[in-house]
């Protein structure tokens, strides 16, 4: 999978940070994977102000839950607020 179809969906969260690793090769012949690749986002943005850390997974999971399981087979995320910073 291309990174910039991640990175596209991720965009609609309004990122100020965003990094992407593909850790996929590190996962190669993973059992009960279909193909997918093994990710981990960093993403700041402030839509996650004020919101626990699963309210910040599910609003991730959401911008790339089409993406799960046939392109993406594994997101690790660290979610972020600038609040976080203070």
């Amino acid at each position: 999978m291309s990174l910039s179809l991640l990175q596209d969906r991720l965009n609609s969260l309004q990122p100020s940070k965003l990094e992407i690793r593909d850790d996929s090769a590190l996962h190669q012949g993973h059992k009960g994977n279909n193909g997918g690749g093994h990710y981990f986002v960093t993403i700041e943005s402030s839509l996650f102000n004020g919101k626990s850390t699963i309210i910040r997974h599910r609003l991730v999971y959401q911008a790339v839950g089409d993406l799960i399981p046939a392109r993406v087979h594994a997101l690790s995320i660290n979610a972020l607020a600038p609040d976080d910073h203070i």
